[in-house]
């Protein structure tokens, strides 16, 4: 297909076609995608929407490996930022040890 002998009018229908063709695809492709997993999870004996519904329900958490030695409430994992009591005791000339848990 030449593009350069089409008229404007006839361009516009095209990226009209165009674009309808691209979206017809992608729905088609998301169907078949569904499809499969549904019967997957018929296979195994689930129902797919609860499995879409699902929450993660584990937070992978640091656990702390600094605790502040008066405030025992006060602590750091080690990660990210310093926390100020770290920098303050830091600058003081504490070792980062000496908190550890």
């Amino acid at each position: 297909m030449d593009l350069n002998t089409l008229s404007l009018d006839e361009l516009k229908k095209l990226k009209r076609d165009v674009e309808k063709a691209i979206t017809s695809f992608e729905e088609r492709r998301l169907l078949e995608a569904r499809k499969k997993l549904e019967d997957y999870a018929k296979e195994i004996g689930v129902d797919l929407n609860e499995v879409a519904s699902m929450k993660k329900t584990t937070k992978n958490v640091n656990p702390p490996k600094y605790r502040h030695p008066e405030d025992q409430a006060l602590t750091w994992t080690g990660r990210g930022r310093k926390p100020k009591w770290i920098v303050e005791a830091l600058d003081a000339g504490k070792d980062l040890e000496s908190f550890a848990i």
